[in-house]
């Protein structure tokens, strides 16, 4: 898998997520699910939204499983539109089922993840994200912003066996947020 390949526009500002805010928002994100809707599944749009997912399932004390629908995995180049790259878990069968995702701009990534847990005969399907970027309105989200977002496990990459920044991200964490 190729890293990530975001443009950053920074005259809507750039969110830094360190883990402890990352964790509080996955906490209010299966509260307010928990306190809507019973998921017998949840459901991790793999890669980044595993992360946030298992968070959520374990909160609420639900079974995991992951799909993975994206622009970028195993992708030489960034895809135009997101394509369902494996199979919809089979235990999502006759199953109310949560789809998670780390964010959501035009649902694109979380219609096909929904389209695919329907089409395995799902009873139910809502969809949850960390962060709502766009117009897109998932049945849950933690925050709402404008803000290009940088995930606590997206900022550093593992190089010739060391942990170092994420190359991509160099220049957009060296300024500080005001600095256009």
């Amino acid at each position: 898998m190729s890293p990530r390949r975001y443009t950053i526009d920074r005259s809507k500002g750039v969110l830094v997520v360190e883990w402890p805010l990352f964790g509080e928002l996955s906490r209010a994100l299966a509260l307010r699910v928990g306190r809507d809707y019973d998921p017998e599944l949840v459901v991790g749009i793999a890669t980044a939204g595993v992360v946030p997912g298992a968070v959520v399932a374990a909160i609420l004390d639900r079974e995991f499983a992951s799909i993975t629908v994206s622009r970028r995995f195993r992708a030489e180049h960034v895809r135009e539109t997101p394509a369902v790259l494996g199979a919809a878990p089979a235990e999502a069968r006759g199953k109310r089922v949560l789809i998670v995702d780390e964010t959501c701009d035009s649902g694109a990534t979380l219609r096909l993840a929904v389209s695919a847990l329907v089409n395995i005969g799902a009873t139910e399907v809502r969809t949850a994200v960390s962060f709502k970027t766009g117009t897109y309105e998932p049945d849950y989200h933690a925050l709402a912003t404008d803000s290009a977002i940088i995930l606590p496990w997206d900022r550093e990459v593992l190089l010739d066996g060391d942990l170092v920044p994420n190359p991509l991200y160099r220049d957009v964490e060296a300024r500080a947020p005001d600095e256009g």
